[in-house]
């Protein structure tokens, strides 16, 4: 019987098995929430960059490491409201919420798809207090 993220059009390990914007987030944001760090990084491109009002991560690993290891609470779950895909990129609208289930902000997420290598190249990060 398929894992549940087989049944969605993706592979054994998670990730999306083609380049589609929209799946290449969710699976972004499933690896985040699971702690899965060598699937997130399998999922973003070695030059990824992500800048967000507070800072900016320039490369994959520099990134990575940060989510893992640095980032001040790591059991929270990521919400997706709606995603709009277009073009090779995808922005996704949704909140964080804490490990109670509670708000902890409204996030916009505009990311840019290398549709070539199936990754996610960069992100903008835009968040508001909810």
């Amino acid at each position: 019987m398929p894992s549940p993220r087989e049944a969605d059009g993706e592979g054994e390990a998670g990730a999306p098995e083609d380049s589609d914007p929209a799946a290449l987030a969710r699976a972004y944001y499933d690896a985040l929430d699971a702690g899965e760090y060598d699937l997130l990084a399998a999922l973003l491109d070695p030059d990824f960059v992500q800048r967000r009002p507070d800072r900016t991560f320039e490369g994959r690993d520099r990134f990575v490491a940060f989510m893992r290891d640095e980032r001040p609470n790591t059991d929270t779950t990521h919400v997706v409201e709606r995603a709009y895909p277009a073009g090779p990129g995808v922005a996704v609208r949704g909140r964080l919420l804490d490990a109670d289930g509670e708000a902890l902000f409204a996030f916009v997420d505009v990311f840019d798809v290398d549709t070539e290598n199936g990754t996610l190249a960069a992100l903008e990060t835009y968040a508001a207090e909810s």
